[in-house]
C-alpha cells in the first residue's frame, strides 16, 4: 500500500515494476478512446451536416447520429482524467521537485503544439487566420497548474480538485446573468469565447480550463486509489465508485436545479427524452458531463483490468501513444477529406481560400456523405495509422532517452 507519492526512490521503482500489469489495463482504456475520438473528427470532416446542424439537436439528429456524437463525450474528459492517474503513475519515480518541473515544461510543450501544430492541421491554413484552443491545450494548461499544486499534500490536492469539479457550475447562474463577456481572462476560465487578435486574425477559446485542472487534479488522485487496491478489491472499488457516481447524475440531473445549464425535458417518445436527459454540456464540461462521462470508464477499468487477448493488445498499442496518434489522426483525416474535396470537382485554389468562419480549407458546408460512408472512412484512418503507432511503442519501450516523456 502506497501512503506517500514520495518514497524512496529504489522503493517506488520496485513498485513500479510490480504494478505495469495494473497500469496495462488503463493504457487499453486510454486506448479505446483514441480509437472512439477518431469517429468525432471523422465526422466532422466527412458528414454531410457536420458543418450545419449540431448531432445532438434533438429536432434534426437521429439516433445513429446522436450516439455517434455521444459516444465521443466519453474521450476527452477521461484523456485527461487518465493524464492525471500517469502524472501519479510518475511519481513513484520522481522527487516532486523533478515531477513538478516535467509538468510545468510538458504542458507548455503541449500549449505550443496546440497553437501552432494542431490548429494547423485542422485548418490546412498556413496563414493562421484562427488559434483555437482545444483538447491538447486544456491538458497542457492543466499539467501547468497541477505543476504549481502538486507540492501540496495529497488530501489539499484532493480537497482542490473535487471543489473546482462539484461548484464550478456555480459560475453558471452568474453567467446567465451577463450581457456581455466580462473579458478574456474570464473565457479562458470557464466559459467558451472568439477574440478578435490583429486583422482577420482571431482566437477560440472552446476549452477553458477550470474545469478541466480539476479533473486533473481528480485524475491524480485516482492514481493512486487505482494503485492502493488489487484484484478483486480494485474491481469492487471501481465498480462502487463507478455506480455511486451514475446514481449521483441520474439523481442530480433528474432535479434539473445545478450541475449542468442545459436542461433536459420531456420529448415526443421515451427515446428523445433519454437523448434530453443525456445531452449535458461539454463547454466547458459541466460537473454532470463529467459523472456521465468518467463513470463508465471506471466500470470498464472494472471488467478489463486482467484482460489480455489480440483484440486488447490491439486497441492498448494506441492507449501506449496517445499523443503521436492524436497528432497524426487530424492530419491524416484531414489529408483524406482534402483528396474527397477534389474529387469532387473543386479546385485547390478554390480548398486555399480563406472563408472567414471557423470551416478549415478544403471544407465546404453542406457538402458531405452519409454516416456509412464516416464509419467506413473512421475504421480506414484508425488501422492505417496502426503500423506507426506499434513501431513507436515498441521504441518507447526499448529506449529510455528523456525526450520520448515529452510525446
Amino acid at each position: 500500500m502506497i501512503e506517500s507519492p514520495v518514497i524512496n526512490i529504489s522503493e517506488t521503482n520496485l513498485l513500479y515494476k510490480k504494478t505495469f500489469s495494473r497500469i496495462n489495463s488503463v493504457d487499453l482504456l486510454r486506448g479505446l478512446i483514441m480509437i472512439i475520438m477518431a469517429l468525432d473528427h471523422t465526422r466532422d470532416f466527412f458528414h454531410i451536416t457536420a458543418w450545419t446542424d449540431d448531432p445532438l439537436n434533438l429536432a434534426t439528429t437521429t439516433p445513429l447520429l446522436y450516439f455517434t456524437r455521444w459516444i465521443t463525450h466519453l474521450c476527452a474528459p477521461n484523456f485527461v482524467f487518465l493524464a492525471g492517474a500517469s502524472i501519479y503513475f510518475q511519481s513513484l519515480k520522481k522527487t516532486k521537485k523533478q515531477l513538478s518541473w516535467f509538468l510545468f515544461t510538458r504542458g507548455l510543450w503541449l500549449v505550443l503544439i496546440e497553437i501552432f501544430i494542431v490548429n494547423l492541421e485542422f485548418s490546412f491554413d498556413i496563414q493562421y487566420h484562427f488559434f483555437a484552443l482545444q483538447t491538447i491545450w486544456s491538458i497542457g494548461i492543466s499539467m501547468i497548474i497541477l505543476s504549481l499544486v502538486i507540492r501540496l499534500p495529497y488530501t489539499a490536492i484532493l480537497i482542490l480538485g473535487l471543489t473546482i469539479v462539484f461548484s464550478h457550475n456555480i459560475l453558471d447562474f452568474y453567467e446567465a446573468g451577463l450581457k456581455q463577456s466580462p473579458g478574456w481572462w474570464y473565457d479562458m476560465l470557464h466559459r467558451p469565447g472568439i477574440y478578435q487578435l490583429w486583422g482577420d486574425h482571431k482566437l477560440l477559446i472552446f476549452y477553458p480550463f477550470l474545469p478541466w485542472s480539476g479533473l486533473m487534479m481528480l485524475g491524480y488522485c485516482f492514481g493512486k486509489l487505482f494503485l492502493k487496491f488489487e484484484d478483486a478489491e480494485r474491481k469492487k472499488m471501481l465498480v462502487i465508485t463507478g455506480l455511486l457516481i451514475l446514481l449521483f447524475f441520474i439523481i442530480v440531473r433528474y432535479t434539473n436545479a445545478y450541475g449542468d445549464p442545459l436542461k433536459w425535458s420531456t420529448q415526443k417518445n421515451a427515446l428523445y427524452t433519454f437523448f434530453s436527459f443525456m445531452k449535458v454540456q461539454k463547454y466547458p464540461p459541466s460537473l454532470l458531463y463529467m459523472c456521465a462521462t468518467v463513470a463508465p470508464a471506471l466500470l470498464f477499468l472494472a471488467f478489463t483490468d486482467k484482460a489480455n487477448n489480440k483484440l486488447s493488445r490491439f486497441i492498448t498499442v494506441y492507449g501506449r501513444v496517445p499523443f503521436l496518434y492524436y497528432v497524426l489522426h487530424f492530419f491524416l483525416i484531414h489529408l483524406v477529406s482534402t483528396c474527397f474535396f477534389l474529387a469532387r470537382g473543386h479546385s485547390f485554389a478554390e480548398g486555399m481560400q480563406h472563408q472567414g468562419n471557423l470551416l478549415p480549407n478544403f471544407i465546404k458546408a453542406g457538402e458531405g456523405y452519409s454516416l456509412g460512408v464516416v464509419y467506413l472512412v473512421w475504421i480506414c484512418i484508425v488501422l492505417a495509422l496502426y503500423p506507426v503507432c506499434k513501431w513507436f511503442s515498441e521504441y518507447k519501450r526499448n529506449h529510455k532517452d528523456w525526450w520520448l516523456s515529452y510525446l
